[in-house]
């Protein structure tokens, strides 16, 4: 992983992207260590996370996960998910965040000298390609140790960086002995979606 000394980075969090992806790979992200970990390496701007929340829940498991990173350094962006029936009679829940992403991306670029994305979503290859042609450097943090890849392909040849998330499990993972802990620490232990576009629910 290549930063330039002074470089001004801001890291776009996939929530729902990042989340399965350090699922499959059998770790959690302990968000403080996450954030510890790009400060040391450039001048971290901001750090971006983006989920869907549904508000019809009078409690929803990673509401304390989303209040963390907010007073964390974090900042958040949600909006609600909308459900629908299918064709089938199937209950399904919508919530992608791709837009969201893409528009204060492309909003924060002029700021910034890197942007890191967290997310192996093919859709974003567009969005990676336009940065470049901003002038930016673009870093792309998912995994290929997954069967199958959780990475598009696409998408990592057009990043000017991919990061395999196996290889930071050291540098950001949760301590095990932690996983008992509470659910305010930003370590985890939350329910998240891990389909952006035909989401389900999940406990950990």
């Amino acid at each position: 992983m290549h930063f330039y000394q002074g470089e001004r980075v801001a890291l776009f969090i996939d929530g729902a992207n990042l989340y399965a992806t350090s699922k499959a790979l059998g770790f959690d992200v302990d968000y403080k260590r996450l954030l510890a970990l790009f400060r040391q390496k450039a001048h971290l701007v901001r750090a971006l996370y983006y989920t869907a929340l549904s508000e019809d829940q009078e409690y929803s498991s990673i509401r304390p996960l989303i209040d963390w990173l907010d007073y964390n350094g974090f900042t958040m962006v949600t909006k609600p998910t909308k459900e629908f029936t299918d064709a089938s009679g199937r209950r399904k829940v919508k919530g992608n965040m791709d837009i969201e992403l893409a528009v204060d991306a492309m909003r924060l670029a002029d700021t910034l000298d890197h942007i890191v994305l967290f997310s192996g979503d093919g859709d974003f290859r567009g969005l990676v390609a336009a940065l470049q042609q901003k002038g930016r450097r673009v870093s792309v943090v998912s995994t290929l140790q997954t069967q199958p890849a959780m990475v598009a392909d696409e998408l990592r040849r057009q990043a000017d960086q991919f990061v395999d998330l196996a290889d930071l499990e050291q540098l950001i993972g949760r301590d095990a002995s932690a996983r008992s802990g509470g659910r305010s620490s930003g370590r985890g232990g939350h329910r998240d979606y891990h389909d952006a576009d035909d989401v389900s629910q999940e406990e950990v």
